[in-house]
């Protein structure tokens, strides 16, 4: 049977996943934000035992609105393995797109329109701070410098076409996260977005970046550290090796 065109290919209904530790103060505010970009879309909060109370908090907007769905986990195990479960949350119904979005407002629920808009002809959509249009806001130059240092050492390494390999903000179609070997998947920090944008490009999936505004938290403290930095670099530089030295044997065996 021949494949649907692209575009043919429906988008909704839509799970926005957010992962939560300690943001009580940001939820209802980005909650009533995404549902005034996107009044259909479903939310799934995925708390890792948030000791502020998000998890209740998030309980009780549920019991208030439909389109609210919350997934208590009992400690905080990584950004990476809180993704993973609201994955297999939204595979296990019948969600055609699956967003990631954090909560403390970096990523503006506005944008999500011209992301979906731009799935209709791509498998993954990354909201970039780095392609022509996007923006930061408020962002200690610190952070950014190393956040543009990162995505240019995983484009050195990995290749590719994608500029900002650690987007958080990003728009899977339903079906690259079945494809993509889930169980497979150790990266437990920001890492886990270089991961998945990689195997994403590996697996043959088109992938599109839209321009985003990227306003730094208000309320609250980065989750990013030390460890989570090395991490990344460590990962990236294994899988790097990896690839190059793939490239250098199909290079050899074609002389």
């Amino acid at each position: 049977m021949a494949q649907a065109p692209r575009a043919a290919r429906p988008i909704e209904p839509v799970l926005v996943v957010i992962p939560t530790y300690n943001e009580r103060e940001n939820l209802t505010p980005i909650l009533r934000r995404l549902h005034e970009a996107l009044p259909e879309a479903h939310a799934l909060v995925v708390d890792d035992g948030s000791p502020d109370g998000t998890g209740e908090l998030a309980d009780k907007l549920a019991a208030d609105d439909k389109r609210v769905h919350v997934l208590h986990r009992t400690e905080k195990a990584g950004l990476g393995a809180a993704y993973i479960a609201g994955f297999r949350w939204g595979l296990e119904r019948d969600y055609a797109t699956i967003v990631e979005m954090d909560a403390d407002g970096s990523h503006a629920p506005e944008d999500l329109p011209r992301m979906l808009a731009a799935l209709e002809d791509a498998d993954l959509v990354l909201g970039s701070r780095y392609v022509p249009g996007g923006a930061v806001v408020n962002w200690p130059k610190r952070r950014e410098i190393l956040s543009r240092g990162a995505n240019l050492y995983s484009r050195v390494a990995l290749g590719g076409k994608i500029t900002e390999y650690t987007s958080g903000f990003r728009a899977y179609r339903r079906a690259v996260l079945e494809k993509l070997p889930l169980d497979e998947i150790a990266s437990a920090g920001y890492c886990f977005q270089i991961d998945l944008a990689w195997r994403t490009l590996r697996a043959g999936f088109e992938i599109v970046e839209v321009p985003i505004t990227f306003t730094e938290r208000e309320i609250g403290e980065s989750k990013m550290s030390g460890a989570i930095i090395r991490e990344a670099m460590l990962r990236v530089g294994v899988w790097g090796t990896q690839h190059r030295l793939g490239q250098l044997r199909r290079l050899l065996r074609r002389r």
